[in-house]
């Protein structure tokens, strides 16, 4: 079997407004060639350990990064695939991106290139206007006889990342994010819309002026580097255990959804949601939440659950979906995508029976004594995940019928019966957690 390979492309890219005249973004490759060496470091060392035996790492370098050098073997090779002679414009890049999404072999690609922001559409001269940008063989611009000043309009550059996971939501991708004198939060909000827009799997935000660096997930956590190279380790670390993990996706038929006032919903599931509701627990990011909540079925095999990229402040309104597990790889939902966190529910019921309902949200701590799991590796809705809140639980002394376990950085999985005082379960909740909080940090300004 082939190997299966994660790309690192790095370095800047520029687009042409005429020969020996265009716009860029400098950048020249050092993180990418850091990158590129600890992850092979972390492979040989897995290796050493009897993992990972078929996975490579490559090295994709802009023009601007090769400078002087000659490409490697395997950068010509992929640059033969994408039919250019050097990989040096956004539209080179985007040929290369497509090549590496149409290879089945691609495991990841961290794509650190900077990628030039901006197009031109039209340059205003002492000639007329010009908008045969980006051709091979047109004439220079010439100074001579130039009086006053030229005007170049622009436009925001496509953005070649948003490409990658579209068709291929098994390539696990990383994105970058670089700002300039941003307050943590501003920096941390910026990183979390890249990844979010990009269905990135993990994000790197630096800001230049502050020097601080941080790893965005898409549960929203963040995890804050004290130096570059801290930064850098736990990216790879993360991208590598991560990249490995096993995920079961649901297969949507049409069906209704669940009633939130439905007699199939336990009341105390709804009370004690919907005063997670008023509380302020799920707050909406690009109009939708993070979190779960789910109940058993009338069926071994059934649940119902949160709807995925939804708002949980209108669960009135959206109710929830069936689904039904005939094993743990397959899954069929009725009538939309279920929670990311279905796979933690299917195995919290089948492993805690005493266990009906489960709430989870992305609050923080606010009291020592919960047992509390570590999240950095795992991403939310792998198996991984689920086993790791369900190994977690723990019977709460002075709370009868409740289980809890807090996953660091994401939040509480709080798991009850059908038979327990919702008023109980409020009190716990309200006694651990801030509601008000957000793990991770505000998503608004």
């Amino acid at each position: 079997m082939d190997a299966r390979r994660f790309y690192v492309i790095t370095g800047g890219t520029s687009n042409y407004v005429a020969p020996h005249f265009a716009l860029s973004a400098p950048a020249y490759g050092q993180v990418g060639v850091q990158i590129e060496a600890k992850m092979k470091d972390w492979l040989r060392y897995a290796e050493m350990r009897g993992g990972y035996p078929s996975t490579r790492v490559t090295l994709v370098r802009t023009k601007m990064a090769l400078g002087c050098q000659k490409p490697s073997q395997e950068e010509r090779e992929l640059f033969k695939a994408a039919k250019i002679p050097k990989l040096e414009t956004n539209k080179d890049l985007e040929k290369v991106i497509d090549v590496l999404v149409a290879d089945p072999t691609t495991k990841g690609i961290v794509l650190s290139a900077a990628v030039c922001d901006w197009s031109p559409v039209e340059l205003s001269q002492h000639e007329g206007h010009r908008t045969d940008f980006g051709q091979r063989f047109v004439s220079r611009l010439s100074t001579k006889n130039v009086q006053g000043t030229i005007a170049l309009r622009m436009v925001p550059s496509d953005k070649i990342i948003g490409k990658i996971r579209k068709t291929r939501k098994d390539i696990f991708l990383v994105g970058f994010k670089a700002s300039t004198g941003k307050t943590e939060q501003e920096q941390y909000i910026e990183g979390l819309q890249l990844l979010k827009g990009a269905s990135c799997n993990l994000v790197l935000s630096n800001d230049l002026a502050e020097h601080r660096n941080m790893v965005i997930t898409p549960e929203e956590a963040k995890y804050l580097g004290e130096s570059r190279f801290e930064a850098l380790d736990d990216l790879v670390d993360m991208t590598m255990h991560r990249s490995n993990l096993t995920f079961t996706r649901s297969h949507v038929i049409e069906g209704d959804a669940i009633a939130w006032e439905s007699s199939e919903v336990p009341s105390n599931l709804r009370t004690v949601v919907n005063h997670l509701v008023a509380r302020g627990a799920y707050k909406p990011f690009k109009g939708k939440t993070v979190g779960h909540f789910a109940t058993r079925g009338p069926k071994d095999d059934t649940i119902y659950t949160s709807r995925r990229h939804s708002n949980f402040n209108n669960i009135d309104q959206d109710g929830l979906l069936k689904i039904v597990s005939s094993d743990k790889d397959n899954v069929v939902a009725f009538g939309g995508k279920p929670s990311v966190g279905g796979q933690s529910q299917r195995i919290i019921f089948k492993e805690h029976p005493d266990v009906d309902c489960i709430v989870h949200a992305h609050v923080p701590l606010k009291r020592p004594d919960i047992a509390t799991r570590p999240q950095q590796l795992m991403e939310c809705g792998s198996h991984e995940c689920g086993k790791n809140a369900s190994d977690g639980l723990e019977r709460q002394s002075g709370a009868p019928g409740i289980k809890a376990v807090m996953l660091d950085e994401h939040g509480p999985n709080i798991c009850f019966s059908k038979s327990t005082d919702p008023n109980e379960v409020i009190k716990f909740i309200e006694r651990h957690w801030d509601l008000e909080g957000k793990t991770g940090g505000p998503v608004q300004l």
